[in-house]
């Protein structure tokens, strides 16, 4: 497994000063097309959940629909997405959340999740908690069981994780959030 985590971590790109001065980005788009280090990223994370009867995986919008998506299909669970506010056409429910500089709100489709189905949270980054925390209340919403929330990066040293207390966290890498 540690040469798997070191496969996946040297695909992910790191683009300094993005998308502002001081900023270290980290861009799984390299990690998708690269075909071995995607395949062993999406088997480890399966691999972690097999066996846990997951019912749907909810993805996050927009990397985490990609991740969510093949999840799903080796999971054999349904995939419902959550997208940014007015991207969903049918009646949906909100979740807002803070940002750095102001709000942002998520929404999913009313019937997207039933009351009791177990559900994996998927995004491809953990940074602040934010955005998660914002699908955790919409899953909350729903009365769902959450199962895991899974991530291929995580950014340990901007402390997300503290935001998610009381759910079980995976993140196949850490890095420095600078």
């Amino acid at each position: 497994m540690k040469t798997d985590l070191k496969i996946i971590e040297s695909a992910i790109r790191s683009i300094p000063d993005f998308p502002k001065p001081g900023i270290l980005f980290r861009d799984i788009t390299t990690l998708l097309k690269d075909k071995k280090a995607f395949k062993k990223a999406i088997d480890l994370l399966a691999a972690k959940y097999k066996g846990k009867k997951i019912d749907k995986i909810a993805a996050v919008e927009a990397r985490g629909f990609v991740l969510g998506a093949v999840l799903a299909y080796k999971l054999e669970a349904g995939i419902v997405v959550v997208r940014k506010k007015g991207k969903l056409p049918a009646k949906t429910f909100s979740a807002t959340y803070s940002l750095e500089y102001g709000t942002d709100t998520l929404e999913l489709h009313e019937d997207a999740i039933q009351p009791g189905e177990r559900v994996l949270i998927v995004d491809d980054l953990l940074a602040t908690g934010g955005t998660v925390s914002a699908v955790i209340d919409l899953m909350n919403q729903r009365k769902a069981k959450i199962i895991g929330i899974a991530f291929v990066i995580e950014l340990f040293d901007l402390h997300g994780r503290e935001k998610l207390q009381g759910y079980p966290v995976y993140s196949l890498i850490k890095f420095s959030g600078h």
